[in-house]
């Protein structure tokens, strides 16, 4: 578990999933929002930067390059592990599309026609292989589980009730739901996550979701953390 001290002003944005449009417009907001307020600042990515949507590959492509006012940690979604589970074992092909998938690989140029037909998917992992650049595939790789700062635990999923932060598994912290979403547990921190599209952002005791459905509904949500104070900046 990465642990750091606050930054002045903290910005978590939530599920992207290829949405580079809305994207670009919130490293504007918060570009514009950084520069008048001055302070040190630290942008967090809570993962799903795949799927979905229709351009997966710029939204890497813009990440990769910390195009945020300051400093920049990218975690991890489910949709990534799918992303380089297909890498690895193409027979999950039938599952990932399912998820999304084909809209990935037609932002990489990769025709989704012999998935769509349920066949030659190590032909269309060895084309995703030769496409992907080694700094998108370090992108990917590089991504964290999550992430402390002070009062705040951010993952993309959640967390299992009843098992410390710092013992949670990645299964966990990319998938789960029931379990974590119906829990009125006091984890020991707010948990600040994603995974589960909502109408608006959820505010509870013991956690913050804040995944509006970018993909489907076209907002984007960022939670700024300022002082033990919260608000929402969406697209």
């Amino acid at each position: 578990m990465n642990e750091l001290h606050h930054p002045d002003r903290l910005y978590i944005i939530g599920d992207i999933h290829g949405r580079l449009d809305l994207l670009d417009q919130m490293i504007d907001r918060i570009g514009r929002d950084a520069q008048r307020f001055g302070g040190t600042n630290l942008t967090v990515t809570l993962g799903d930067y795949v799927d979905r949507g229709p351009d997966s590959r710029g939204v890497i492509n813009r990440l990769l390059n910390n195009p945020f006012p300051g400093d920049y940690i990218a975690l991890k979604g489910n949709h990534e592990a799918l992303f380089e589970r297909f890498l690895k074992e193409p027979d999950i092909g039938n599952y990932w599309r399912q998820f999304g998938g084909l809209q990935t690989l037609h932002s990489f140029g990769i025709a989704v026609r012999p998935l769509m037909m349920s066949r030659k998917f190590e032909d269309v992992a060895e084309q995703l292989r030769s496409v992907l650049s080694a700094d998108q595939l370090n992108f990917i790789k590089s991504l964290k589980n999550s992430l402390t700062v002070d009062h705040y635990f951010l993952c993309h999923a959640g967390v299992r009730p009843g098992v410390p932060l710092d013992r949670q598994r990645e299964e966990d912290l990319l998938w789960i739901r029931h379990d974590f979403l119906c829990s009125d547990e006091d984890f020991g921190k707010i948990v600040v996550h994603g995974h589960t599209p909502i109408e608006r952002p959820e505010f509870r005791s013991n956690r913050i979701n804040i995944d509006t459905g970018a993909y489907a509904t076209g907002k984007l949500t960022c939670l700024v953390v300022e002082a033990g104070k919260c608000w929402t900046m969406s697209t």
